[in-house]
């Protein structure tokens, strides 16, 4: 055990070592808008465009590798409980991606107690490849956001152009504005056919949300209607692979440029990777533990 916690600390220094990690949460507002494929396509172009991608997954049974032809080998957890290592549970998923299952690990976050908590969070903090970007693909819960996406210090609103999504869209950034005091969201219409409908869904978001909420919202990226990314998803291949001219491809690459130089949050100063999964700790701590991680 002893062995086990000098490996996180040295995990740690590394971490603490290396540039600033961007740590982006995608949310929607409810299911069917196709935020896990935004998630994937995202990664898939950061990686290509040299970034060190790695995505954080907490869906369990719907994991996000799928979309990539892959099948998750371990969970965070089993890394924690010794049955395998960290550099095991990782997957490489694309040319600079990296994925990691989280979904067990949170569950059992919850329910662990402080100190099985800093455990886990050390683990992850323990990753020694350079990262530069995380994408936190984070399981629904009643207040919208688990503890991991809460973590982020970006936060990425999937939206369609269906009536719908676009009021609950809204009320999920209504209820983080007013529960948790998040005061800054970038949109992302998704499977958009007309440029005058993404004008009208993003300019009434914008307004109603800076007049009733006082919270800014950004247009991150209008993703078009287009049957490319259908056909990528079907073949379980990143869109900028296999149709690397199809529009959604050029609006893809435009958003991966966009956001490497987007500010950097005050919660992802230097040594990013380590402060983020310290402020995971925190939030974490803030449930009363009822089970531990034992098992």
């Amino acid at each position: 055990m002893a062995e086990f916690y000098a490996d996180q600390a040295a995990g740690l220094r590394r971490i603490f070592g290396q540039e600033t990690v961007r740590v982006v949460n995608c949310i929607a507002g409810r299911t069917g808008v196709g935020r896990s494929v935004v998630l994937a396509q995202l990664a898939a172009t950061l990686g290509r465009q040299g970034q060190e991608v790695l995505i954080l997954d907490e869906n369990g049974e719907k994991s996000v590798a799928a979309l990539f032809g892959a099948m998750p080998r371990a969970d965070l957890l089993d890394v924690l409980r010794g049955r395998c290592t960290l550099a095991e549970a990782l997957l490489p998923v694309a040319p600079g991606v990296t994925l990691l299952p989280v979904a067990q690990a949170m569950r059992a976050m919850a329910a662990a107690t402080p100190a099985q908590q800093r455990a886990l969070a050390d683990t992850l903090a323990g990753i020694d490849r350079p990262v530069d970007v995380i994408l936190v693909d984070g399981a629904p819960t009643p207040s919208g956001v688990s503890p991991l996406g809460l973590a982020a210090g970006e936060t990425l609103v999937v939206v369609s152009g269906d009536t719908a999504a676009i009021t609950e869209a809204y009320a999920l950034i209504k209820r983080l504005s007013q529960s948790y005091g998040r005061r800054h969201f970038r949109v992302l219409l998704n499977n958009i056919r007309l440029p005058e409908e993404a004008a009208a869904i993003f300019d009434n978001m914008a307004q109603v949300a800076a007049s009733r909420l006082g919270v800014r919202v950004d247009l991150a990226a209008t993703l078009p209607h287009d049957e490319a990314l259908r056909r990528a998803v079907r073949l379980a291949q990143p869109v900028i692979a296999a149709y690397p001219d199809s529009p959604v491809s050029y609006a893809l690459r435009m958003l991966a440029a966009d956001l490497m130089s987007w500010p950097v949050a005050d919660s992802q100063g230097p040594g990013g990777l380590g402060q983020f999964t310290q402020q995971l700790l925190h939030l974490s701590q803030q449930i009363t533990p009822t089970a531990v991680l034992a098992g």
